[in-house]
């Protein structure tokens, strides 16, 4: 079946969504706010929950609410306010170390009851890099080794305690069996890590493993390791292709293609009519502030804003895709887009401010679910990444009119069936590495 997830961001995805009459523009500090969202989500029988994060302010907060919580502090309040939603956090493989990131997550699935997802990111711009004790951003290259080795080890973290580790034998006074601790000693290019991890093996044995980066190097190591792919697509014959892509390179890898699942991003702004959707997108994209956004564009394409007039074109002379260190994919589908549709700056920042370059779509509850279920049985997604242009009537029209449209054509769940986030993406929990080495030795 479809796999979806609630992608959650403030009061809505689209950056003017704050400016409604309806929203609270401090909503991305409250608890109670979020709280609510994930209430609403599990009430739809949605798979996932997903926090985006960067370590450095995104913008300008002129523009639009800044400053967010660190995510798996916040989904471990979410974790005691649900039962059986998943909560996936992103966090940068450059600008953490693997031994806390992996206690944080595992501690996460154990809080959970094994709900705990890992959105992987290697982490775009030179801001966040001088955040970190850097002047520069490392290079693309260099940050998806780094990634992938900061995985292997978490990896390994996560399997150093066998799962019949812990006894709890008071007869004997014996708490644990020290002999299926498994050491880590990891050396390697970036990390020396000794081992093993400070938490036991959690429920699902290790999170969710995530990815959403759509470049050459973020798709091989999507291939290698991720069980699901965020990513942004524009049209069905582009997210055709990425799929195709993506799972030819997993079978490459060795792995099962079904065993990664593609998720798209698709900003549903959902009316009674079309013309009521039409309208909601009109209003937000009226309001939104033209000197703000052409300031990030311009950011985001390497230019200085006075290149960019709002009523013309992009410029001709834009950097290479091969000159871009940082957020490649996402920059080639901002020009790409751009190019193709023949839009003005002014109409590219109306495209980009609902969904940053995921598909933005206006509709009625049907035309949604068909969009959905084209993509779908299309062979261009395994599920979709919603996210709602308005936060929470956004995501209450989606879960109250869009699912049971999904569930009556058999695409969706009516019960959740399992009790991990395993369970909802039909994944099976995995053997700890170092158990299965000792029972190859064996034989």
């Amino acid at each position: 079946m479809l796999h979806l997830n609630a992608f959650l961001m403030g009061v809505g995805h689209h950056e003017a969504a704050w400016r409604l009459p309806e929203s609270d523009p401090f909503a991305q500090t409250d608890v109670a706010h979020f709280t609510r969202l994930a209430r609403i989500a599990e009430r739809g029988k949605l798979d996932s929950l997903f926090l985006a994060d960067s370590p450095v302010l995104w913008n300008s907060i002129g523009r639009r609410p800044g400053g967010t919580l660190e995510p798996t502090v916040l989904l471990t309040a979410l974790a005691g306010a649900t039962r059986h939603i998943g909560l996936i956090a992103t966090a940068s493989t450059t600008y953490n170390e693997p031994f806390n990131l992996a206690r944080r997550f595992a501690s996460l699935d154990h809080v959970s009851g094994g709900r705990a997802g890992w959105n992987i990111v290697t982490t775009a711009g030179e801001q966040a890099a001088r955040n970190f004790n850097l002047d520069e951003l490392p290079a693309h290259r260099d940050r998806y080794e780094r990634a992938a080795e900061f995985v292997e080890v978490s990896l390994k973290l996560w399997d150093s305690w066998d799962d019949a580790a812990p006894l709890g034998d008071k007869d004997a006074g014996r708490w644990g069996d020290d002999d299926l601790l498994y050491p880590t000693e990891h050396v390697g290019r970036y990390f020396r890590v000794a081992g093993p991890l400070n938490v036991p093996r959690s429920p699902q044995g290790y999170p969710l493993l995530v990815q959403a980066g759509s470049s050459e190097d973020g798709k091989e190591l999507a291939a290698r390791y991720a069980e699901a792919v965020f990513t942004a697509q524009q049209t069905l014959a582009e997210a055709q292709a990425f799929y195709r892509d993506l799972k030819e390179r997993a079978a490459r890898a060795g792995r099962d293609p079904d065993t990664i699942k593609i998720l798209p991003g698709i900003v549903p702004a959902i009316g009674a009519t079309e013309a009521e959707a039409r309208a909601l997108e009109d209003e937000l994209d009226r309001l939104i502030k033209p000197e703000y956004a052409r300031q990030q564009l311009a950011t985001t394409l390497r230019v200085a804003p006075e290149d960019l007039d709002l009523d013309k074109e992009l410029p001709a002379d834009l950097p290479a895709e091969d000159e871009i260190e940082g957020a490649k994919s996402r920059y080639t589908l901002i020009v790409t887009l751009a190019r193709r549709e023949r839009l003005t700056v002014r109409q590219l920042i109306g495209r980009l401010g609902g969904g940053r370059g995921h598909r933005t779509f206006a509709g009625t509850p049907e035309q949604v679910a068909d969009a959905i279920e084209e993509w779908y049985r299309s062979g261009a997604a395994d599920g979709f990444n919603i996210m709602p242009p308005v936060l929470p009537s956004g995501l209450e029209a989606f879960v109250d009119h869009v699912v049971p449209i999904l569930q009556r054509r058999g695409l969706f769940r009516t019960e959740y069936t399992g009790a991990t986030l395993r369970d909802h993406y039909g994944l099976p929990r995995p053997t700890n590495q170092f158990t299965r080495q000792l029972a190859a030795t064996a034989r």
